[in-house]
């Protein structure tokens, strides 16, 4: 835009003869029109109409550049409790182990889920089945971490008592009572967590497990399926978007409830208790071949998004708890339940503020809907700018005058580009979002720009050459060439038939209306050339729209959709093209 600014600004002082007021006013013209002031606006407006209609589907928005996000997220990785399960666990059995009376275990569990003072869904389902005892008073606690995976309370009087994961608890499945490791795999093939409750005599030392431990009872807990968990994931997938489980639970439960919801295992559940939180080619090698992990810590969420990332994926991350920050902060999505901690709620650029799994299909449909309208303006705003900088190149090579008074551009923006921008920036409209969004424009935009500044140049030229042609109507008929392909170019990106005919017919109604008004024409310096001339103009605009409209047609034939859909997965992989 500038050398091209600068040519014409040249060509127009100091080449074309022109009074000092046409200089100024063709040079004014030129630089103004290279400008696509109103692309901004449009974006802005799309993605703050996308996120209006989110807020009423109960989803926050809390930047408007997570909307462009939305359309492009090709990975979602997801805990598996309270998002594809209800929120909420019930105890479904409590299998005493060791001879210890059944009493003795309740009254423990009762003391335990009364002594955590920020419980989680295992201590209130615990607190909904046992009643706290009087006397149980708590000397030392643990309090339950997702990297450690155990907790633990000394009572005054009643000992040190230890709940957790039986593999971290019970130190390994073979260190269990006979025949109870089969009992775990059992309730983990079935979907349901297990916990080890084991009572110790040793004192707890900060995040130190106690190395001798009694096992004392199984506490198995039960989730239910979310209903409309099937339905999403069966969307997302149906989408392209592959969904990774990570969760702190055990392997086989994940896998049970990842395939009930009809999420593809891609292999063997991963069981990450012994993956290193740094090694994320290890970590990527295992997410290319599965989609479920178990025994999952938070540095390994963070670790699984920095691995997709690195190998070109789009990652949307859902989290609800303080653990998952980091990972949320780090994924180019992060999405929070409303139900979720503050520190989650606060870094992720979405809250589902139901707290519900199948409010992310919404969010996709509408980033997909506003980048294709974004996408539509800028096709819109680009070919003008290209049209600009040609005429204004040729314009200061040839030393001429400029084709155009400042109001021409103004009726040419207006009806062709600004006012249906407007209507595209808010179509509907869903389409599966592809990277190359730069070469896309810019494959439509230069050659409609060409067409667009050819029919201009040639109508200015014809009627510039005709004797007793004015210079106003010359321009007249420069700007009704350049307003005919800018109209062309609207019916072939604005969507539907309906759409098209619609908006196509409403601009040229009121281009006809600034002609039917003789203070329009007046003010705006409108005046039709003669007959042969406006005969001759039509002839090399048809020419021009007939080559945009061949060349779209062959860039749309399947030979060269399939080239350019190779190049586009190709591409896939570069952050730079995303």
């Amino acid at each position: 835009m500038i050398p091209a600014g600068l040519l014409v600004v040249i060509g127009e002082f100091f080449r074309s003869h022109d009074p000092l007021e046409e200089a100024v006013r063709g040079s004014a013209a030129a630089l103004v029109a290279m400008v696509p002031e109103g692309l901004v606006l449009l974006t802005s407006l799309a993605f703050t109409a996308g996120a209006l209609r989110l807020a009423r589907h109960r989803v926050l928005v809390q930047e408007l550049a997570a909307v462009e996000g939305l359309a492009r997220v090709d990975v979602l990785c997801i805990d598996k409790t309270g998002t594809l399960t209800r929120p909420g666990m019930r105890v479904a059995e409590t299998r005493v182990l060791g001879g210890w009376p059944d009493a003795r275990i309740g009254e423990v569990l009762g003391a335990i889920a009364a002594a955590d003072r920020a419980p989680n869904g295992t201590i209130r389902a615990l607190a909904d089945r046992y009643d706290a005892l009087p006397g149980w008073t708590v000397q030392a606690r643990a309090e339950f971490s997702s990297a450690r995976k155990w907790s633990g309370v000394s009572f005054g009087g009643h000992g040190t008592w230890l709940l957790g994961a039986s593999t971290v608890v019970g130190g390994t499945r073979s260190r269990l009572p006979p025949g109870i490791a089969a009992v775990i795999a059992g309730h983990e093939a079935a979907g349901r967590r297990v916990l080890l409750l084991a009572s110790t005599g040793e004192p707890l030392d900060g995040d130190r497990l106690p190395a001798r431990a009694e096992s004392a009872a199984l506490v198995v807990l039960a989730e239910e399926l979310r209903e409309d968990a099937a339905a999403t994931v069966r969307y997302l997938l149906g989408q392209g978007v592959t969904i990774k489980v990570l969760s702190g639970d055990a392997p086989r439960a994940v896998a049970a409830i990842a395939g009930r919801a009809g999420i593809p295992a891609g292999g063997t559940p991963v069981d990450a208790s012994a993956l290193s939180e740094h090694d994320d080619e290890q970590l990527g090698r295992l997410l290319a071949a599965a989609n479920v992990f178990g025994r999952v810590r938070p540095g390994h969420k963070l670790a699984a998004v920095r691995a997709l990332q690195a190998a070109g994926h789009v990652v949307a991350m859902v989290g609800d708890g303080v653990n998952d920050v980091q990972a949320l902060k780090q994924a180019d999505l992060g999405i929070a339940m409303g139900s979720g901690s503050q520190a989650s709620r606060s870094v992720a650029r979405v809250v589902l503020l139901d707290g519900t799994f199948a409010a992310i299909p919404r969010m996709l449909q509408e980033g997909r809907r506003v980048i294709a309208n974004i996408e539509r303006v800028a096709r819109l705003f680009v070919t003008k700018t290209v049209y600009a900088a040609i005429i204004a190149v040729a314009v200061g090579v040839a030393g001429v005058t400029y084709p155009f008074y400042p109001r021409h551009l103004t009726i040419i923006s207006t009806l062709t580009i600004g006012v249906p921008g407007f209507f595209l920036a808010l179509a509907p409209g869903a389409p599966l979002a592809r990277p190359g969004f730069t070469r896309r424009v810019l494959a439509f935009t230069i050659p409609a720009g060409t067409a667009a500044a050819t029919a201009g140049l040639a109508a200015y030229a014809i009627a510039g050459t005709t004797p007793g042609v004015s210079a106003t109507a010359a321009r007249t008929a420069a700007m009704l060439a350049v307003f005919t392909t800018g109209l062309w170019v609207l019916a072939l990106i604005a969507g539907p038939v309906i759409v098209r005919i619609a908006l196509t017919a409403a601009m040229a109604g009121s281009l006809t209306l600034l002609f039917a008004v003789p203070h329009g024409r007046q003010v705006l310096a409108l005046q039709m050339p003669p007959a042969s001339v406006c005969v001759q103009a039509a002839g090399v605009t048809a020419a021009a729209i007939t080559a945009l409209t061949l060349w779209t047609r062959w860039r749309g034939r399947p030979g060269a959709g399939d080239a350019r859909r190779q190049r586009d997965r190709a591409s896939a992989s570069s952050p730079s093209e995303r």
